[in-house]
């Protein structure tokens, strides 16, 4: 029990450095100053003498523990008379040693507990193991506890043992604790090794006090304090403008839910009426029809009726005729002169006109007129169809005033836009600049995309495992970007390799699986794209190709300003050179879209104001016959 007693009391075995120091301030100790308990306790941190030592739970004039007390005074008297004082080092480091040892607050605060509560304290002193997302404390070697605070002027984590010397000694009231951080070597100087309290303004980043005297000197830097409330001034408002602005968003997307209802109920109204006309237009025609064949029919019975009586008249004479020729036959066989001559005079005077003139008969077919009338009828009842409704339809839909679509308004000063100047230097442009990036979904089975789907190439006849989307081209070797550009300004770069290769923009309604000119990007009436075939540059839109008579540039801009209608392909270098501009007007956002038809092709989407790449010497050409010849 004495054993017991004594080793409660007794301090533990330190190193040699640390054996004249406080154990409560960490302050250096003056010869003289133990306390009567035995604790290395200096004077200031004594105090009054009368309330006992803050290291040791047994009081003075108390009784002391089977008689053992007196007798390890005595001992620590002797050894502390013993020791040999080491050099003096910096007050804050020699503060910092008693972190340095988990186990001494520790066994201190036990003795300063009633020992007859060793079971509920057990329980107390049980904590929630350490989780994923919990800051260790630095000073906490072998056995690794959640740290409580952290010191940003001493750059480490403390539990709540090692934290009592920042809490309770003088010296280390002007340190900066806070909550547990994780990344706390991120708040110091790699140049300098001191705290970073200091924002610079003008170059935006986070400085300590010697770097206001060397690389930011003149610039405007506050603490990061007032750095962080301006700034979070400036968050909260612009969060106050994205919510009105995704509350304006949201409205327009009801806004838009409603518009496709209504167009759904205009078409069908006016599918309505193209059925009812149309099928007036074929009641019409089938009047139309139906009297003309009369009118040949018509013709057809008279010109049967006309040659039935002709017919029937000449059979008529015909079997008269032949009368007559029996009759004259029978005269002819009376032998007697007289009889003879009486039967003809009886039978000339009974017997009617027999001349019968020479018919010849033919026929005049002029039906071949008639339908010559029926085409031509036809054709002019076609192109006046055509031109009535085809061609006054679509020019009509042309038209602003009619027709339907989705109108779409910036919430913007018209003024506003006006005012803004047109972008001149790369500096300018890049101040639209946006991140792009391909769309794996899209790709082609001969496309391969790398560098976190930011380069795109072909890896033809080599096909990869892409799944069936709808969304995929089938035929033509093209890839959409994920992001697409819809009002304002937008501005971004693309490095191109390889003949043949197409960069350019188009509508997310573009066909997918056809393999039509439609389905590419330079053969419909919504994609503009710019080819660099080895030689120069030509643009595409509408399958019409213009040839450009312009240098070689490796990275391409391209520059939208959908509100304008324009859409502009830039050469990248020193300067801007323009390449080539359209002026129009878009009616769907506008999606980056490549197009690789040959092997090895690749193009990659460079991040803005990414440095430019190193012109390479062109290869040697290899020379014409004219060039020979000559």
């Amino acid at each position: 029990m004495a054993d017991t007693a004594a080793a409660e009391v007794a301090p533990l075995p330190k190193q040699q450095q640390q054996q004249n120091l406080c154990h409560v301030c960490s302050g250096k100790l003056s010869e003289g100053e133990p306390a009567a308990c035995g604790h290395s306790v200096c004077g200031s941190c004594l105090g009054d003498k009368s309330k006992g030592c803050p290291q040791c739970p047994v009081k003075p004039g108390s009784p002391k523990q089977n008689g053992t007390a007196d007798a390890h005074v005595n001992k620590n008297s002797e050894e502390q008379s013993q020791e040999s004082t080491t050099a003096e080092e910096t007050e804050i480091q020699k503060d910092l040693n008693q972190s340095e040892d988990p186990k001494k607050p520790e066994e201190d605060k036990k003795e300063a507990e009633p020992q007859t509560e060793e079971g509920p304290k057990e329980d107390q002193d049980k904590e929630e193991p350490l989780g994923p997302d919990d800051v260790v404390c630095d000073s906490c070697i072998e056995s690794p506890r959640r740290a409580l605070k952290s010191c940003l002027t001493c750059l480490v984590s403390y539990c709540e043992a090692h934290l009592r010397p920042h809490l309770e000694n003088p010296k280390f009231q002007n340190h900066r604790l806070v909550d547990p951080l994780r990344d706390i070597e991120r708040r110091t100087c790699e140049s300098h090794k001191w705290p970073l309290d200091l924002f610079c303004s003008t170059d935006s980043c986070c400085i300590c006090q010697d770097c206001v005297n060397e690389d930011h000197k003149g610039h405007n830097t506050v603490s990061v304090v007032d750095a962080r409330n301006q700034i979070e001034n400036e968050l909260r408002e612009k969060q106050n403008e994205m919510m009105k602005t995704m509350t304006a968003a949201e409205n327009a997307i009801n806004k838009l839910q409603l518009n496709t209802v209504s167009i759904e109920q205009s078409v069908k109204d006016v599918r309505a009426v193209i059925e009812s006309q149309f099928e007036e237009l074929q009641a019409v025609v089938e009047r139309a029809k139906k009297e003309v064949t009369e009118i040949l029919e018509g013709e057809e019975k008279q010109a049967l009726q006309q040659a039935e009586g002709i017919r029937v008249h000449l059979e008529q004479r015909c079997t008269d005729l032949k009368k007559t020729q029996v009759q004259m036959e029978k005269i002819s066989k009376n032998k007697n002169d007289v009889d003879f001559l009486q039967e003809y005079a009886e039978w000339k005077k009974e017997a009617t006109d027999i001349s019968l003139p020479g018919v010849y008969i033919g026929l005049m077919d002029c039906l071949n007129h008639f339908s010559r009338v029926i085409v031509d009828s036809t054709q002019e009842l076609c192109a006046l169809l055509v031109s009535s409704y085809i061609g006054k339809v679509k020019e009509t839909c042309k038209s602003d005033k009619v027709g339907i679509k989705t109108t779409v308004k910036a919430i913007v000063a018209a003024k506003h836009i006006k005012s803004l100047p047109d972008p001149v230097t790369r500096a300018d442009f890049l101040k639209y600049a946006a991140q792009v990036s391909f769309d794996p979904a899209t790709a082609h089975k001969f496309l391969r995309l790398t560098e976190d789907n930011k380069k795109v190439t072909n890896t033809s006849p080599w096909q990869h495992p892409y799944p069936d989307v709808p969304e995929r081209f089938e035929n033509c070797r093209q890839v959409l970007a994920v992001e697409s550009f819809y009002m304002g300004r937008h501005y971004f770069e693309a490095d191109i390799q390889g003949e043949s290769t197409h960069v350019g923009l188009t509508y997310k309604s573009i066909d997918r699986k056809g393999n039509e000119s439609n389905s590419c990007i330079t053969g419909n009436s919504f994609s503009w794209c710019l080819q660099w075939n080895g030689r120069n540059f030509s643009t595409w839109h509408c399958d019409v190709e213009t040839p450009l008579n312009v240098e070689m540039f490796s990275r391409i801009g391209v520059y939208v300003d959908y509100t304008q209608g324009l859409l502009a392909f830039y050469g990248v270098g020193e300067t801007m050179t323009l390449i080539h501009k359209y002026q129009t007007e878009f009616l769907e956002p506008l999606y980056p879209a490549v197009w690789l038809p040959k092997k090895e092709n690749n193009v990659l989407l460079v991040a803005p104001g990414e440095p430019l790449p190193l012109k390479t010497p062109s290869p040697p050409t290899s020379p014409t016959t004219e060039d020979i010849a000559s």
